[in-house]
């Protein structure tokens, strides 16, 4: 059966890119540009300062489970459908001591997390574990409650499909944060984009062939526990009428996955010194990963390039461009299992792991800090993921 969905992907994904290059004539306008101009830089930014009321959104604490309270409510707002949450525990083993400074391995590895090669001085600027280091006073108390361990929860609601309802994309990012910060860039700027699409493909007037859920994972910062949790719980019942004949698909079959994680800062390589400049660079885009070594590579690839076409044709500012080194992030998860790609603001190993955003995991991550440069390369992410899974899920416009 797997061998079965990886082929028909593939061949639907051949036949995506040959038909997006077919002009669209006076008689039959794009239901996909229609849908990506709804769309627009103030809405996003909108999402992602509501999102930074909740301070870093740690897992484990209040703020966090607020700030679920307040997603699902969104979505309610939105008329998504088939609100769930998943829930699952979380209880990590104790931290051990650390090693003596001569027994450590050397702090600069010769590679990336999940393959390519380090870029730029390696300012890596390690994650802040100090409360007291964000001189906001109100937002330093907001984030000053500690996580435990128990239960947690992913959220995610559904755009059921016409057609086939029993096969389904998924759009996701992460919700949590870290750093003692509003987590703005990471993942706000993710989960914003995640949420503007579930609110344009839930309006009444939006229909499309395949489902697409749209999910928002907890863990994620410590380890991916929310989208493993997810993968665990759901894997096996893909595909599964319940209650039999009702033509309801609790778990539609999974077609391919797209995570989005830290979308709106690329200013280019540290200096010698490790600053970074303020301005996004002109040369800025969309990075698109999938992960080579995964068992659905080829799959994974394909889907990458499919985005990559969308943003070609739709995205109005910033261009993409496929990577093979996914690693540490959602999508993760689910690479060995369905075509899997993770969309983002730089090289997730090479580029960001050498100190290319310095408010990664730091208490500078405010919405404050980003221009609406920066909040429109999210902004492009969000029209090219918009494009490619309207695509392939066979969007449309209700007459």
């Amino acid at each position: 059966m797997r061998k079965n969905v990886a082929r028909a992907l593939l061949t639907m994904l051949v036949a995506l890119s040959w038909r997006s290059t077919v002009a669209q004539t006076p008689e039959s306008p794009d239901p996909i540009r229609a849908l990506v101009t709804q769309l627009d830089l103030q809405t996003y930014k909108s999402t992602i300062k509501a999102l930074t009321q909740f301070g870093d959104r740690r897992e484990g604490t209040d703020r966090n489970r607020a700030a679920i309270d307040w997603i699902e409510a969104q979505f309610k707002s939105y008329g998504c459908a088939d609100i769930e949450r998943l829930r699952y525990e979380y209880r990590p083993a104790p931290l051990p001591s650390p090693a003596p400074a001569a027994a450590r391995p050397p702090a600069v590895p010769a590679r990336a997390a999940g393959g390519g090669r380090m870029r730029g001085p390696n300012a890596f600027i390690p994650p802040e574990t100090d409360a007291n280091a964000q001189p906001d006073v109100k937002l330093r108390a907001l984030n000053m409650q500690p996580t435990k361990p128990g239960t947690r929860e992913d959220i995610f609601c559904t755009k059921v499909g016409k057609v086939h309802p029993n096969e389904m994309y998924i759009v996701s990012a992460h919700m949590d944060g870290r750093g003692f910060g509003e987590a703005a860039n990471d993942d706000a700027s993710g989960t914003a984009l995640v949420m503007e699409l579930a609110r344009i493909f839930s309006n009444p007037d939006v229909a499309t062939d395949r489902s697409i859920r749209f999910i928002l994972w907890n863990n994620e910062e410590t380890g991916l526990q929310g989208s493993s949790a997810y993968v665990s719980a759901r894997r096996d019942l893909q595909g599964k009428e319940s209650p039999a004949g009702s033509g309801r698909y609790p778990e539609p079959t999974w077609l391919g996955v797209a995570q989005h994680d830290m979308m709106m800062f690329d200013h280019g390589m540290p200096r010698t010194d490790g600053t970074v400049s303020a301005e996004q660079r002109p040369e800025a885009d969309v990075n698109i990963e999938f992960q080579e070594s995964s068992q659905f590579a080829g799959q994974s690839q394909a889907l990458a390039w499919a985005f990559q076409g969308a943003n070609e044709k739709y995205a109005t500012d910033y261009p993409a461009v496929v990577g093979r080194h996914m690693t540490n992030t959602d999508s993760a998860s689910f690479q060995d299992t369905v075509a899997s790609i993770s969309l983002r603001e730089n090289e997730r190993g090479a580029q960001i792991g050498a100190g290319w955003d310095p408010q990664w995991h730091r208490a500078t991550d405010l919405f404050a800090t980003y221009s609406d440069k920066d909040f429109r390369l999210g902004l492009n992410a969000a029209q090219t993921t918009l494009a490619g899974v309207g695509q392939l899920a066979g969007a449309a416009l209700k007459k």
